[in-house]
């Protein structure tokens, strides 16, 4: 037995020293085929690891650049953090009291430019140096993102939401935001809070936009530029598009809106935006309230940014103990 055993292992030998010779010295011409084979398993085998170390150092330029992207500031007397998201660059504003038990309560600002351009200066800004500070002190977090010239379109809209889901889950913040709309801040917000009606705490504006029909062609070029349309084409699909077209949703959740308007303004004016909202609003059983400012037109004037009647009513529903966090 042993000796069969010995015959058959150097049987085996030699058959592989044989394979080994023929492979050696080209062998017919299967064996080519068999070199060309392994030569191409060999270089997929080195391509699939060269490709997964290149993902890998891809993997960790982008987390390394996305942590150094953001950056902490003090703005309003608390730490600001700007970061990038998708669509847009966002930033928060941290209270620097203690925080309440639970998710935390926040004011979602519109428009956000992060930096001044020539003709748009940068905002938030010192307009709001009064509000954002006693909001601060109360514990309330202020965010916005800065997601271009969308005037409230659909790709803005989408931004907004990326925006909303990824502040909630970094920041451990409440569903229900308030929502505080400035100018065409309104447009972005409005259109945002109509197809997102159980996420909105309450809605505030400062002259906000709030009907595209208050504007001579619909707001002309630059309006029909950010939605892909011509007026013809934005007239068909207004509905879908002008807030005070799309207050339904927002009454049925009960959503509470204040608003701060001059009755002088010529840029935003008062009686087709701001009214006209109320008017549409409390009709489907809605609460608004208006202060108007009588003299005062589209300003950044102390009038609109230092109201007792605007910081009371954010923080009837911003109030931390009473925020809503489900």
């Amino acid at each position: 037995m042993a000796r069969r055993m010995s015959g058959m292992r150097k049987a085996h030998g030699q058959m592989a020293q044989a394979v080994a010779i023929d492979f050696a010295a080209g062998g017919p011409e299967e064996d080519n085929m068999g070199f060309r084979e392994l030569r191409v398993l060999s270089a997929n085998i080195k391509f699939s690891f060269l490709l997964g170390a290149v993902l890998q150092v891809a993997l960790l330029l982008v987390l390394q650049q996305t942590v150094l992207a953001q950056v902490e500031s003090k703005e309003y007397g608390a730490t600001r953090v700007d970061f990038p998201v998708p669509g847009g660059s966002g930033f928060v504003i941290k209270p620097d009291r203690s925080e309440a038990a639970g998710l935390k309560p926040w004011l979602w600002y519109a428009p956000t430019f992060v930096k001044a351009k020539p003709e748009m200066g940068r905002y938030p800004n010192k307009s709001l140096d009064w509000l954002f500070p006693r909001l601060l002190e109360k514990g309330v977090w202020i965010a916005g993102v800065d997601v271009g010239e969308s005037w409230g379109n659909s790709p803005g809209r989408k931004a907004y939401t990326r925006f909303y889901k990824y502040v909630r889950k970094k920041y451990a913040l409440s569903s229900r935001p308030c929502l505080l709309g400035q100018s065409r801040g309104g447009l972005m917000l409005y259109n945002w809070a109509a197809e997102h009606a159980r996420d909105v705490g309450c809605i505030a504006g400062i002259y906000p936009v709030t009907n595209l029909e208050g504007w001579p062609n619909l707001g002309g070029e630059k309006i029909q530029k950010a939605y892909g349309m011509n007026e013809t084409g934005l007239r068909k699909h207004l509905r879908k598009n002008n807030p005070i077209d799309r207050l339904a949703p927002l009454a049925r959740a009960k959503v509470p809106i204040f608003h701060i308007h001059g009755d002088a303004d010529k840029v935003v004016p008062l009686e087709q935006n701001t009214l006209e909202l109320v008017r549409r609003y409390k009709a489907m059983g809605g609460e608004a309230e208006v202060e108007v400012i009588h003299g005062k037109g589209h300003e950044e004037v102390p009038e609109f940014f230092q109201s007792d009647r605007l910081l009371d009513f954010l923080l009837r529903f911003l109030n931390p103990s009473t925020a809503k966090v489900s």
